[in-house]
């Protein structure tokens, strides 16, 4: 069975995280079936633009601490979406957790509903938020990242909007959507790949300049006792050891 679905509908293409028993984790499958989708609307002339968005309550709950990606393939999906010469746009009405928070950021447009939550819950499993930072920090408030990196809060759409993480909060995201696309489809091919360049020039240094450090930041810490502690402290549904 597919984890993401896609379909296309007036030059806009929909890529569709559906890996419901797990609220859509970034499992090393769904990343490379997410990889390949973006890979063939990327290059298909007759596609303007790309709706990432999902099935049921959750976008994407962050890594799958049980089969997660090499953090090589989780990198090379988020410049993937950012790189891309195609404008994505995130389509969020569930959750949001930890590396779900990279793929947002990742997207050149995000529109979130009601139902959105968002957390970055790395800093209580021992971990932190390393490689989705590179999208992450150059498109956040700054105090607000700080903020939010270090306490996990949970946060909603308009909280997210109001640091820039997403685009726009709305009510109803389909309404909303609604200009947002019909701009994209009266954009020219051209005028959007060039103009998506020079909205994305930070975010892709943010790549090159960090990629190899953070990547290897990242595997150090899931490899530590305190990440072990806190990824089966999640799993057994308690509090980690160090919980005042």
């Amino acid at each position: 069975m597919k984890l993401v679905r896609t379909g296309r509908e007036r030059g806009i293409a929909t890529v569709r995280l559906d890996s419901l028993t797990n609220r859509n984790v970034l499992s090393a499958r769904l990343v490379a079936e997410l990889h390949e989708a973006l890979a063939a609307y990327g290059g298909d002339e007759t596609v303007r633009a790309i709706v990432l968005t999902h099935t049921g309550t959750t976008f994407c709950a962050g890594a799958d601490l049980g089969a997660p990606p090499e953090p090589e393939a989780f990198v090379a999906l988020m410049r993937q979406i950012v790189t891309l010469p195609k404008p994505v746009v995130a389509r969020v009405d569930g959750h949001v957790r930890a590396g779900g928070l990279g793929l947002l950021a990742a997207c050149d447009i995000s529109v979130a509903g009601p139902a959105s939550t968002f957390a970055l819950t790395e800093s209580r499993l021992g971990l932190a938020p390393a490689v989705i930072s590179m999208p992450l920090l150059p498109r956040t408030d700054p105090r607000a990242a700080a903020r939010y990196y270090l306490t996990g809060e949970r946060f909603d759409a308009t909280e997210a909007a109001r640091i820039s993480l997403v685009t726009i909060a709305a009510e109803n995201v389909d309404k909303a959507l609604v200009p947002v696309l019909d701009g994209l489809r009266r954009a020219s091919p051209q005028g959007l790949a060039a103009s998506k360049e020079l909205v994305t020039a930070t975010v892709r240094e943010s790549f090159d300049q960090y990629a190899e450090d953070l990547i290897a930041r990242s595997a150090a810490l899931f490899a530590s006792a305190e990440a072990r502690e806190g990824m089966t402290a999640f799993l057994e549904r308690r509090d980690p050891a160090w919980v005042l």
